[in-house]
């Protein structure tokens, strides 16, 4: 029986790596690997091996007759990718068992098609290998700033190929950035990538100076000159505005500071959002405003399951929030979000989803679709042209608005609405923007106002010897988590070459005569035993509320928990 990859595939592509028989695509040398939304496995060619269900970071690959319900039309979705893009036969050529026992090819291809349905073999593409050491390579001193999937595919690159010895820096006193903030609560099994970048923390040739704020209280030109090279992996901070009349009125909310505010994130208070709203407007149709809608209309003892943050969990139980509204500028054929998260969205228990049908193209489109298409999938859901001025309807549900850009967001004291092309006004009391993220420029380094980006060549800082960028930071706010390792893989690249070539500066300060600088910066900071102590005690307050981890939502909390390690013995 053939493995299908599910909604939560990461596209890190470790299981291309160990595939035997290639049949797991778009791999990392395909133009394709960069644009799609997730891999899939050729079911003609799986050899039911399972050893990318094994590989998989985040447990996203299952036998086909064990998937779940919620799982059951990837199946489809697999095969679907082949059969738009198939394969090319290799003709004429036998294996090497086949060679060995003298069949011909002929003979072994009618062998097989026979035992399967039209096997398909796929040519493995040439080894390259872009890097080369000398032997006598002496090891590095490098600092990752930011401790986040690009940071963390960084620092495991040249844990892995190199003698490095890395500093894990991070300006707040926890390690994780986007897989313990970003993602949703409900996604647990994408939390799982953390897993394996948490066995990196204990490192022998690791460092973690966690709470440190490169920029504040310490400086860049002081992080590059007590290491050979710098990689900063800031990401992308805040939000993209809308540039409308009413933004910043009260209600008018970041999806950036919503998911950080039920993900327990310290920036922000737990009074910071409230939800005492029927109606709630998110302009945006990405995966982010997709994860937003899905948790406001959640059943919270579902949610209750998971590490939202305490604080949003009693927040959804007394909300008023009955219906979100989806505003996307285009149509439902160029919505930005994947066909996974849309496909997660119709197992919600007790919510209905809707399309307001208000413009002829949004039907025409759906219509036309084919049924794995994003338009397509939308081809069971109920249309109605829906009348705004009415109060949401009885019980949960999500509504798709296309073709309805925002225009202003009504209200004196507060958001009362948001108006939108044609005309329309729609009533809310709160508004959630969420079309995207933007970099924020860090004190001492070259930025790009326009694209909200360090400039760079290959991951290397424009006129900047020693610092390189990996992530958001450095191509924007594009790609999920696994996208970061080729991204990763890089700017490493860059890096070594530099290292062999001898354009690093030489430090001038020593990793004793850092680590006593960071801390007279910061009597706080969090290391690794510290970190241990934080995940520790997350989990036992969780276990004592019945749920998987109650997490800490501010730095004081944080930073004690971590200090309680110093009073525990081992073991």
């Amino acid at each position: 029986m053939t493995y299908a990859i599910t909604q939560t595939c990461c596209n890190d592509a470790t299981c291309v790596a160990v595939c035997p028989v290639n049949c797991i695509h778009p791999t990392p040398e395909e133009r394709a690997f960069g644009s799609t939304e997730m891999l899939h496995i050729d079911p003609r060619s799986c050899i039911d091996c399972g050893a990318c269900a094994d590989a998989c970071p985040v447990d996203a690959i299952f036998p086909v007759d064990r998937l779940k319900p919620a799982h059951r039309e990837y199946a489809a979705l697999n095969a679907a990718y082949y059969e738009e893009q198939p394969a090319t036969e290799r003709e004429g050529a036998a294996t090497p068992a086949a060679a060995a026992t003298g069949v011909g090819a002929e003979a072994e291809a009618e062998a097989e098609t026979a035992e399967r349905t039209g096997p398909l073999f796929r040519e493995w593409d040439a080894p390259g290998f872009a890097r080369s050491l000398p032997s006598d390579f002496a090891p590095l001193r490098v600092a990752v700033v930011g401790t986040g999937p690009a940071g963390m595919y960084a620092a495991e690159d040249l844990l892995l190929h190199t003698n490095a010895q890395v500093t894990l820096v991070d300006r707040l006193p926890v390690a994780g950035g986007l897989i313990r903030y970003g993602v949703a609560p409900d996604h647990p099994a994408t939390k799982k990538v953390g897993e394996a970048f948490a066995r990196f923390h204990h490192h022998p040739r690791v460092r973690m100076q966690l709470g440190l704020k490169v920029g504040k209280e310490l400086s860049a030109a002081e992080l590059a000159a007590h290491h050979d090279a710098v990689i900063y992996a800031v990401g992308a901070a805040t939000d993209r505005r809308l540039g409308i009349p009413g933004e910043e009125l009260p209600g008018s909310v970041s999806a950036t500071g919503l998911v950080a505010w039920y993900n327990a994130h310290p920036d922000h208070a737990p009074d910071a959002v409230s939800l005492d709203a029927e109606r709630v407007v998110v302009v945006g149709n990405g995966n982010v405003a997709l994860d937003v809608a899905r948790i406001l209309v959640s059943d919270p003892d579902t949610l209750a399951a998971t590490d939202i943050a305490g604080h949003a969990l009693d927040a959804l139980r007394g909300r008023r929030v009955r219906e979100v509204v989806l505003l996307g500028r285009r149509g439902p054929e160029d919505a930005a979000y994947t066909r996974t998260e849309l496909l997660a969205l119709g197992h919600l228990d007790g919510v209905d989803l809707v399309v307001d049908d208000h413009d002829p193209r949004i039907g025409a489109a759906i219509d036309a679709a084919g049924p794995l298409d994003k338009a397509g999938i939308l081809g069971g859901v109920t249309r109605t042209t829906v009348d705004w001025s009415q109060p949401p309807a009885p019980g949960r549900r999500i509504v798709f608005r296309f073709h309805s850009a925002p225009l202003a967001l009504t209200g004196e004291q507060a958001v009362t609405g948001v108006q939108v092309t044609g005309g329309t006004e729609i009533p809310a009391q709160l508004v959630v923007r969420s079309i995207g993220h933007r970099g924020v420029a860090l004190p001492g380094l070259p930025f790009d106002e326009t694209t909200g980006t360090v400039p760079h060549e290959g991951g290397r800082v424009h006129g900047r010897a020693g610092e390189y960028v990996v992530g958001w930071i450095k191509r924007g706010p594009s790609g999920g988590i696994g996208a970061n390792r080729a991204c990763a893989a890089e700017t490493v690249t860059t890096l070594l070459a530099d290292a062999v070539a001898g354009e690093l500066p030489t430090p001038s300060g020593t990793a004793k005569e850092f680590a006593r600088l960071a801390r007279r910066r910061n009597r706080r900071l969090v290391d690794a035993r510290g970190l241990a102590a934080i995940e520790r005690a997350e989990r036992e307050s969780g276990r004592r509320d019945g749920r998987v981890r109650t997490k800490f939502a501010t730095v004081p909390e944080l930073v004690a928990a971590a200090r309680r390690s110093r009073l525990r013995l081992p073991g």
